[in-house]
């Protein structure tokens, strides 16, 4: 029942209702609380960016989303996990301006739904890795981010993308393949004084 009725406000929102995002959030914001927390949990202590912040910053630009088709609540989701990662990379990309260097170490993405040992550096070099990848496979793209930075499932990132789940895991393997040979040549080329 509740998944029907984000879907209705969902579809209501893309119809021009302004006002069915801010009824859709109390059915969805310990979901996205969960999606955050998913992103923000393996950060040092202290750390400036907490979940609340990321959530209320990811609605804020869903509201921005106005002619959106929302196809269901996992499509929601979708979107909101590819928003997190924009904040994310926006704000390591401003950690990374203050302190103006740092060391690269070496990322690899696992089989795991999600990354839960990620920094904002990290976060900062799959990012430019998937900004690669999209130039080759923008689908792979998509599922990346649904399942890296979304921690969607098989299933729930093939609904979300419309496509079939062997198509999801095939194409999230041969991402992974990609993109942790892609983030480990920067170690590489470090490694010889480059």
């Amino acid at each position: 029942m509740e998944t029907e009725r984000i879907t209705q406000l969902l579809q209501a929102h893309a119809s021009g209702d302004r006002n069915a995002l801010n009824r859709l959030m109390p059915l969805v914001y310990d979901e996205m609380q969960r999606l955050a927390h998913r992103r923000l949990q393996a950060e040092r202590p202290g750390h400036t960016f907490c979940t609340t912040e990321l959530v209320h910053e990811a609605y804020l630009k869903l509201l921005d989303f106005n002619r959106i088709n929302w196809n269901n609540r996992t499509h929601f989701y979708a979107i909101a996990s590819q928003i997190m990662r924009n904040i994310l990379v926006d704000y390591a990309v401003k950690q990374q301006a203050q302190k103006r260097g740092g060391k690269r170490k070496r990322v690899t993405l696992g089989e795991s739904d999600a990354a839960t040992d990620t920094n904002l550096h990290d976060i900062l070099s799959i990012h430019q890795a998937l900004q690669k990848l999209e130039k080759v496979d923008e689908r792979q793209v998509r599922i990346v981010e649904c399942r890296f930075f979304g921690g969607l499932n098989i299933k729930e990132t093939a609904a979300s993308l419309g496509v079939s789940e062997p198509t999801v895991y095939r194409d999230w393997k041969m991402a992974r393949a990609w993109l942790n040979r892609e983030l480990s040549e920067p170690e590489k080329s470090h490694s010889h004084g480059t």
